[in-house]
């Protein structure tokens, strides 16, 4: 029993939730830096079932790659941060149970949404369906977004919503500050994603998956990476210098340092898999700390 439940907890890759995790985080601290913080319950049902979301749109993509192909052409994965969880590859799941896992941890989010949109307003359902249709369309027919590059803005769009919709559940409406916070967070995570192509490029192109790196080729993945960076960086510190954020939010400015660190080993040799061993944690662990420094700034 033991064994089964710990095989379908990975086939939602758990590590990657993390991202999840600091976007609700960050929503919450927005509404507790506005005094607004009204519920620890409500708080705990928004990252359960936030991560819940996220590992259902995890699954669906394993389906989706696996029917493509491009999980299974993909030998130049770098493990464990690209090329799916390999499950259905390896025999593990098959691909309709892989299809129906996926399919039943979307389907758990919309009744405790609904309790959700219950207790905060209807404002809710707007933000959880464009958050929920994001991160299904990101790899699901007809739409397969990433393959039509549009990727990252698919997975900007998805995890702006989920620090909106932590910050309404407590508030019961949007502040600015969560827009803000939410947005330049958003735009590190999807830098994860679009840095972890690099290695999976031959693959995605083989498989017909044109996204912005198979497009384009890996000579903008630094100046890509880089412009994310920027952004984000850009965001927060528009928003101290119009106090609409506070100063203390400048602490995120810190996730700098390994990010430059990982932007010298992209632009030293994009395609290099021993830098790309590098630089794809490096880019995850700079996304992480920079969404939990800008909470922690909000809170200070």
């Amino acid at each position: 029993m033991k064994q089964a439940v710990s095989i379908w907890l990975a086939a939602t890759r758990p590590a990657f939730l993390s991202v999840t995790l600091v976007g609700v985080l960050l929503g919450l601290s927005a509404a507790m830096a506005a005094h607004a913080y009204r519920s620890t319950w409500l708080a705990a049902l928004t990252i359960l079932f936030a991560l819940i979301a996220h590992a259902g749109a995890n699954v669906i993509n394993d389906y989706y790659d696996a029917r493509n192909g491009s999980d299974a052409a993909n030998v130049d994965r770098i493990y464990p941060f690209t090329g799916g969880s390999r499950f259905i590859q390896d025999g593990v799941l098959t691909s309709r149970q892989t299809a129906r896992f996926g399919y039943l941890l979307l389907g758990i989010v919309i009744p405790s949404g609904l309790y959700l949109v219950w207790e905060s307003g209807p404002g809710l359902i707007c933000i959880g369906l464009i958050g929920l249709f994001a991160g299904w369309a990101y790899s699901s027919k007809p739409f397969s977004l990433q393959s039509r590059g549009v990727g990252e803005l698919t997975i900007i769009l998805a995890w702006l919503m989920v620090v909106l919709g932590s910050d309404y559940v407590q508030q019961k409406s949007v502040s600015e500050s969560a827009v803000l916070t939410g947005l330049a967070y958003a735009l590190l995570v999807a830098n994860v994603l679009f840095v972890n192509q690099i290695p999976d490029r031959i693959a995605d192109r083989a498989a017909g998956k044109k996204t912005v790196i198979v497009r384009w080729g890996t000579q903008v993945a630094p100046w890509g990476s880089l412009a994310l960076y920027s952004g984000a960086i850009m965001i927060v510190a528009i928003g101290i210098f119009n106090d609409q954020l506070p100063g203390t939010t400048a602490l995120a400015f810190l996730a700098a340092i390994p990010a430059l660190f990982g932007l010298s080993k992209l632009f030293k040799k994009p395609t290099d898999r021993a830098q790309l061993m590098i630089v794809i944690p490096t880019t995850i662990i700079s996304c992480l700390l920079f969404g939990l420094l800008l909470a922690l700034g909000m809170l200070l």
